[in-house]
């Protein structure tokens, strides 16, 4: 993908429909969503059936809501930056999810599309996508106390990780919840821990195809030399596995993970064939079903260039349907670890521009996303680019008054000098009180700051638009206090180093 396609001069798709009115029309009250700070408020913040279907396009959702966001103080000069999570948006990727595994599977097939809470670790997040019909994958002990806060039941949930320690796993058993181990020495962990409990939740082992990298070096999981997995195409490994399953009764499940930014769906559905393959080898090997489930892991791209609705999902699965047809037919139990492909879409984030200037020719708007809200961006700019959408003060779209943009460079705040989050992009002419949107960041965007500068966490905000065009919001997370930062950074222990002598 290229940088100019990402940085269209147009809000793509967008309309001056964001002069509709918003349901409370209170400049001052910025407060007033943080009211909202409870997990009732979040998951009621539509006001309107759930279950109906959206009135909005995506991007005309979108420009309602910065609109909104403004007149209600969510971004001003006390909050220069803000994510902005489209409550309606999630649910429809969530469904789009489901239907599309539903339509390619044998009735009766078991399936659990647990949701990847690295993307996007927000507990009103995970719990509107659990009553959305979703679980967890969970790769931490922070991830999995976010996905039990939400109220994901054990049985829903799925742990990974490289590194797990022998306290996680006994915890992970103790509560039911399904584990995958990563290698050998895992399940030499497990092998003294399976013992302690009269029922072992499902516990799988993660293989590496090894097909190769996608156009993402650093997000591909299925390379020769991977850090995921037991390494199918090494010397031995093959039938290493073969033994580990057949000494384990209580090893029921097989675990690729292929994909992720980058990687071709093609490529991914090799890997998950691998998977499958390997599954039967085990179960021919053993004289019976002894693996019952494969996770066919997430990973699936996002269209950063668009806001056009994706047939992503049913592609897919129809991809893998043509490419594994066992995997459908009822035999095996699914699992799904999809994280950005169905968050990213929902989210933006929004910023004030605070100065404009220009170097060397070039015209510059500092503003303050950068960095701290948008790392993979900024520090691996040509593959994580971001379009960028241009507001007026009031949260207007903003256009060109020409036929042509300016040429501009969009920084953040940052003290660096790569604090860039796109480079000379021709937009409209970008002025201070101005608002630039990055769309497409509800995924590893404002759910994962970085904290350079000691710059605070923005707050978060879910929306939902009726069909009137009225914006309600409900806070996901509050906006970081100068006294949080102080109290992260060890003010509680300010002496501690100078009493030590």
């Amino acid at each position: 993908m290229s940088a100019s396609r990402a940085g269209r001069t147009d809000n793509a798709d967008s309309t001056n429909s964001a002069d509709s009115t918003d349901s409370t029309d209170n400049a001052d009250n910025a407060d007033n969503a943080d009211n909202a700070d409870n997990a009732d408020n979040a998951d009621n913040a539509d006001s309107t059936d759930s279950t109906a279907a959206p009135v909005h396009h995506l991007s005309h959702r979108r420009d309602l809501a910065v609109r909104a966001a403004v007149r209600q103080g969510l971004v001003d000069e006390r909050r220069p930056v803000a994510g902005l999570l489209d409550v309606a948006a999630l649910r429809e990727r969530a469904a789009a999810l489901r239907a599309a595994f539903d339509d390619v599977s044998a009735p009766g097939t078991t399936a659990l599309h647990a949701f990847a809470v690295k993307a996007a670790s927000l507990v009103p997040v995970l719990r509107l996508l659990r009553d959305a019909g979703l679980g967890a994958e969970v790769a931490s002990p922070g991830e999995l106390a976010l996905a039990r806060a939400a109220g994901v039941p054990p049985e829903r949930i799925v742990l990974d990780s490289p590194a797990k320690t022998t306290e996680e796993l006994r915890e992970a058993l103790r509560l039911g919840v399904a584990v995958n181990a990563d290698n050998p020495q895992e399940l030499a962990r497990l092998d003294a821990l399976v013992p302690e409990f009269d029922q072992q939740p499902p516990i799988g082992l993660r293989v590496n195809p090894q097909l190769g990298a996608g156009s993402i070096n650093a997000m591909s999981t299925a390379t020769a030399t991977s850090k995921f997995g037991v390494p199918l195409r090494d010397a031995g490994a093959r039938e290493e596995v073969r033994r580990a399953f057949l000494a384990r009764p209580w090893l029921s499940r097989l675990h690729v993970h292929s994909g992720s930014q980058g990687v071709p769906p093609e490529l991914m559905a090799e890997g998950v064939a691998a998977g499958h393959e390997l599954a039967e080898e085990v179960n021919a090997a053993a004289g019976r079903r002894q693996v019952t489930g494969i996770d066919i892991g997430g990973g699936l791209p996002v269209d950063f260039t668009t806001d056009e609705p994706a047939d992503d999902f049913a592609a897919y699965a129809a991809l893998l349907r043509r490419r594994v047809p066992g995997l459908f037919d009822g035999r095996y139990a699914l699992v799904t670890e999809f994280g950005r492909a169905l968050a990213a879409k929902a989210g933006t984030v929004l910023a004030r521009v605070e100065y404009t200037k220009s170097a060397g020719g070039r015209a510059i708007a500092v503003t303050h996303a950068g960095a701290q809200t948008a790392v993979r961006t900024v520090f691996a700019p040509d593959a994580w680019p971001l379009r960028v959408l241009t507001y007026d003060a009031a949260g207007g779209v903003k256009t060109t008054s020409g036929a042509r943009g300016v040429v501009q460079d969009v920084a953040g705040p940052c003290c660096f000098a790569g604090d860039l989050v796109a480079t000379g992009r021709e937009l409209p002419e970008l002025a201070p009180g101005d608002l630039v949107a990055l769309p497409d960041t509800g995924a590893y965007y404002f759910s994962t700051p970085f904290g350079y500068n000691s710059l605070p966490r923005p707050g978060v905000y879910g929306f939902t638009v009726d069909r009137f065009g009225e914006v309600r919001f409900a806070t996901v997370r509050r906006a970081q206090t100068l006294a949080e930062i102080v109290a992260e950074a060890g003010g509680a222990h300010d002496d501690a180093l100078t009493a030590l002598r």
